[in-house]
């Protein structure tokens, strides 16, 4: 059942990036947090009119919501592929799904741009930023549509692969 990943190969490595991206966070926090927070306070010095009293702190959250999600979306959309290789849908939709979900899991590259793009243009610029919107709306469109496909397969069978004939 799980001898054949090749279908959802593309959706387990984005799973295992995102996870990776969020543990990666979380050891550059343990290791240099006091760097991570430098870069937001220099950001903020020089671009002072953007900002107010709460943006050191609104902004350094939005750092721990981008490890936060890519841990947690990252091992959800792990589980989720690892399930849909254990299904008997085709191998094309496996991978049409799969893709979706691993596409999905890099949700947490939102809560990124808008941490890594905040200190020079400010919190709402950041989170107005057509990087971050684009990134927001397409992982959750993708996360959502390949969790509904992957629902309505384990409640209906649709989309099961043809079962093979004997000689």
């Amino acid at each position: 059942m799980l001898s054949d990943i090749g279908s959802v190969r593309i959706g387990l490595v984005l799973s295992m990036l995102t996870l990776m991206f969020g543990i990666g966070m979380g050891v550059l926090f343990g290791v240099n947090e006091e760097g991570v927070k430098g870069y937001i306070e220099q950001g903020i010095a020089a671009n002072q009119e953007r900002h107010d009293d709460k943006s050191a702190s609104k902004i350094w959250r939005y750092a721990q919501r981008a490890h936060f999600h890519a841990t947690g979306v990252g091992a959800f959309a792990l589980a989720m592929v690892i399930l849909i290789a254990a299904t008997p849908m085709s191998r094309a939709l496996k991978q049409v799904t799969s893709i979706l979900i691993g596409v999905g899991s890099l949700y947490a590259l939102a809560w990124f741009s808008m941490f890594w793009l905040a200190p020079a243009l400010g919190r709402h610029a950041a989170h107005d930023a057509l990087v971050t919107q684009l990134i927001t709306k397409a992982t959750v469109a993708c996360l959502s549509l390949g969790v509904l496909i992957l629902f309505i397969h384990l409640l209906t069978g649709v989309g099961s692969a043809a079962p093979t004939r004997s000689a």
